[in-house]
């Protein structure tokens, strides 16, 4: 076998396993399916970087072919820190998630079990009130011929705590309505 081939079939089983791993309920096992997926991203990069060869620096090597492909290299080093981060995240949403339920498993909640438990007929039901929805949005508009608006300004009158005195971002006005004639020296 060539070593090309034994990188591709070792890419392949890690990529399979990653996606079965992170399929589960368990967040343990979705990080290491993560981690698995990393790896072999790792991998693929690997393998399209193609032979190895010089470092591309300036005048290491006497032709462009002898030079390795920077950035395969790159994306690799991308690709790890990104796994990293992320195994990070999954690292603490399981730790929070052993402080709160300890237990690592995403369970159904009731909006799930509800969604799993319905039939045909409460999907075309839903579809039909979407299709009233739809039909209803050309008909209305918004707020008009109301008396009242949409936003509501709130006043000390309204609630005790509030200040009318904020802070406004308005130039203030000089008294005489010219500006202030003192910044520019004009004092007439």
């Amino acid at each position: 076998m060539n070593v090309s081939l034994i990188l591709i079939i070792v890419m392949a089983v890690l990529f399979a396993c990653g996606v079965y791993a992170m399929l589960e309920r368990s967040l343990t096992r979705v990080l290491i399916g993560f981690l698995l997926l990393g790896n072999a991203t790792n991998l693929l990069l690997l393998i399209v970087m193609g032979a190895p060869g010089v470092a591309p620096f300036f005048g290491a090597a006497a032709s462009v072919e002898e030079m390795s492909d920077p950035l395969p290299q790159a994306l690799t080093l991308t690709a790890i820190v990104i796994t990293f981060a992320v195994s990070a995240f999954l690292l603490a949403l399981i730790y929070r998630s052993w402080q709160l339920g300890q237990a690592d498993t995403v369970v159904d909640d009731v909006a799930d079990l509800e969604v799993r438990e319905r039939g045909p007929e409460d999907e075309d039901t839903m579809d039909e009130e979407t299709e009233i929805e739809h039909t209803d949005d050309d008909a209305t508009t918004d707020f008009v011929g109301t008396d009242t608006a949409p936003i509501t300004i709130l006043g000390t009158r309204d609630f005790a705590g509030l200040r009318d005195d904020a802070p406004v971002d308005r130039p203030e006005q000089n008294p005489r309505g010219r500006g202030d004639d003192r910044e520019r020296g004009d004092d007439t």
